[in-house]
């Protein structure tokens, strides 16, 4: 009965959805503002109806109802609740629910704010985001269906479906197969809903675009009324790929936190683009000018969004990431190829009236250095596209697929970032309109000065890499003019207001949070690029077999082999576990534990490393191979990462900021009355 509920349920909000598609088309055609209005309503009702549809699959999950394949192949008995119910996307179906449940909700809380003044973009927002969920409703409802039952075929065979196929019989299992291992680390249960919600939230900006476009209201007004949608949307994504990098440094066992995999990619692809569409639409907003470029980057944003769930839910490439095989991959193929051409299509129509009458006077002003960023973010996000589908490419050129590795990655993208954080700098002390060399630096200057200390300290401690060495003073150079601004902004806050500079500091975030929360995102960056200087450029590694009793060195560390003990869990895991001492600078520091779990179910291992971590550096221990019937010898492989919790702190500070940047203006904000005051004489002067 549950199954039924779930199944109807799920095929009724695919009806709505479509329901909502024509009402609102017929409602634009006619005139009709009464069908318009039942577009609406069938909108918000795609959130309920999902609800009930993933909490009877929560209840399918929980109560180990393995007569449906979807519990089989994600349950066991051995797993604890909290598993049961973040394996709703620990699979194929499930995670395409998930995915439209999500996006049932920003559809519907969009539905539910104030459309006064923008009448004219409801229905097209409606079919925007009907189109985009119904797409997703109807792969789970005809291709990847969490509902299907297990039938046992006259043949011997079993199958699923959700009707009985002729002859068939219900196929009941005492126990499913459990949940894949990778996916049972806390960061993997988080990792993925704030993947989708990021990838989801950038639906809301986009359909607002394509409703400007079809509109032709074509001032910045989309622009003003999403802009805390895609806040939302970077802070999610970002979140989200945060998470996915701390998953695979606890996890993966390959001693750091990024490896340039096609899944990972597919998920910064579309930050990118989205981060280059934060910045820049502030120059449409402060200028009027790159309406085009904001419109390409909101539309490419959307597009890569479609095209990472495809990559990842696919199967079509390889990855630690990919955790499904399926069929899904050409009708995703077909719907990224419509989607885009569509999108471009409107574009073009609308070229003439997107153009702007101002016009760039300067290189140095920060419109320009704005619009180099966005240059930047492109070329990565250019290199990062070809490295992802190259592997396609060669495939249907030569028959064989040629994959492209991290040195690629690393060596085309690195003079890109370095350039980022350079005008991360730069870019806050330039003036809009018009900059000069001599104005830039003689706001720049003491900042540069006080900023070469920290190569000059790094040089003092042997450090002789150039590239570490310009990563430092690059570092160093954001933070000392992001803390310069804010201090020169605070004091004089201070000295005009009377105010002490504690309150000074907390009236002026207050007062801009979007400005400030971006100070703080910056500061998050800098203490993000320390860390992955410390990784990147200063990671050592070393394997050795050792007998109990002996010892591997690597840096300042010394690790000897005690014991290992091999036993099985309650669980339904067989646990090779390590004991090995760790000494630096000869001083002992403790004992760490890796092991490896084999999980009877899945039949599949996990690596669990032995970790030593402080903000200097990490002592990272992965235990490779034993001889299990001595236990006497066991291989390890070491990894020594220095600065690397500098990464994760960074990390923190970067979220901080986001929420800071996204958090609602207060309503007795001077600056916001002003704003809502000016905004409506705009809106009837254009």
């Amino acid at each position: 009965m549950i199954t039924d509920l779930g199944y109807g349920t799920l095929a009724l909000t695919f009806l709505l959805a479509l329901y909502g598609i024509l009402a609102a088309l017929w409602g634009i055609q006619k005139r009709r503002p009464d069908w318009i209005d039942s577009a609406r309503n069938a909108m918000l009702l795609t959130f309920p109806l999902l609800t009930v549809a993933c909490l009877s699959l929560i209840y399918l999950l929980v109560n180990g109802h393995y007569e449906v394949e979807y519990v089989a192949s994600v349950t066991s008995n051995s797993m604890p609740l909290y598993l049961r119910i973040t394996a709703l996307w620990g699979g194929q179906a499930g995670s395409l629910l998930f995915w439209s449940w999500l996006m049932s909700a920003f559809a519907s809380a969009v539905t539910l704010r104030n459309w006064a003044r923008d009448r004219e973009f409801l229905p097209w927002v409606i079919v925007v985001s009907l189109v985009t969920l119904g797409f997703f409703l109807g792969l789970t409802l005809f291709v990847e269906n969490p509902f299907d039952r297990l039938w046992l075929l006259g043949s011997g065979i079993a199958v699923k479906s959700f009707f009985p196929p002729a002859g068939a019989i219900p196929y009941y299992q005492s126990d499913g197969n459990g949940l894949n291992p990778l996916l049972r680390h806390p960061g993997m249960i988080i990792h993925p809903p704030m993947l989708y919600l990021g990838f989801v939230s950038y639906v809301i900006p986009f359909a607002f675009a394509i409703a400007a476009l079809i509109t032709g209201r074509t001032d910045d007004r989309w622009i003003r009324i999403t802009r805390r949608w895609s806040l939302v949307a970077w802070l999610f994504l970002s979140l989200g790929l945060i998470l996915g990098g701390r998953w695979a440094y606890d996890v993966l066992g390959w001693g750091g936190y990024w490896g340039w995999d096609p899944v990972e990619i597919a998920a910064f692809m579309p930050w990118l683009t989205g981060t280059a569409f934060l910045h820049s639409v502030m120059i449409q907003e402060k200028r009027g000018m790159l309406k085009h470029w904001n419109m390409i980057l909101i539309i490419l944003t959307y597009n890569l969004v479609i095209f990472g769930t495809f990559l990842t839910r696919s199967g079509v490439l390889s990855s630690v990431h990919a955790f499904a095989q399926s069929a899904i991959g050409p009708l995703f193929f077909v719907y990224i190829g419509a989607s885009f051409v569509i999108s471009l299509s409107l574009l073009l129509r609308r070229w003439q009236e997107l153009k702007s009458d101002l016009h760039m006077t300067s290189l140095l002003s920060r419109e320009a250095l704005f619009l180099l960023n966005n240059l930047l973010f492109v070329g990565i996000l250019v290199v990062c596209f070809w490295g992802v589908i190259f592997p396609l490419i060669s495939e249907i050129v030569t028959g064989q697929k040629v994959t492209v590795g991290p040195p690629f990655y690393e060596r085309a993208t690195a003079p890109l970032f370095a350039g980022l954080l350079f005008l991360m700098g730069i870019a806050p002390l330039a003036a809009w309109r018009h900059s000069t060399v001599q104005t830039l630096g003689k706001a720049v200057w003491k900042p540069t000065v006080v900023s070469l200390l920290a190569p000059l300290v790094a040089f003092t401690m042997d450090v002789r890499n150039w590239a570490a060495l310009l990563g430092f003073w690059l570092a160093a150079f954001v933070a000392c003019v992001t803390l310069y601004e804010y201090g020169r902004a605070v004091i004089a806050r201070s000295r005009s207001r009377g105010e002490s500079l504690l309150r000074a500091f907390w009236n002026l975030a207050g007062r801009n949070r979007r400005r400030y929360g971006g100070y703080i995102i910056h500061l998050g960056v800098v203490l993000m690029a320390i860390g992955i200087i410390g990784i990147e450029l200063f990671q050592k590694e070393t394997q050795g077999t050792l007998a109990q009793g002996e010892e591997l060195s690597l840096g300042p560390y010394t690790m000897r082999f005690d014991s290992l003990a091999v036993f099985d869990t309650a669980d339904g895991r067989n646990v090779a576990r390590a004991v090995v001492s760790v000494y630096k600078n000869g001083r002992y520091v403790g004992e760490l534990y890796p092991r490896r779990d084999y999980y009877y179910e899945s039949q599949q291992p996990m690596t669990i490393p032995g970790l030593r971590s402080t903000m200097e550096d990490d002592f990272y221990v992965l235990l490779v191979d034993w001889q299990p019937i001595s236990s006497s010898g066991a291989t390890f492989k070491v990894y020594h990462n220095p600065l690397v919790n500098w990464l994760w702190l960074g990390g923190f500070v970067f979220i901080i900021g986001t929420m800071v940047a996204a958090w609602p203006e207060s309503e007795t904000n001077p600056a916001t009355v002003r704003a809502r005051r000016r905004t409506p004489l705009a809106a009837k002067a254009s």
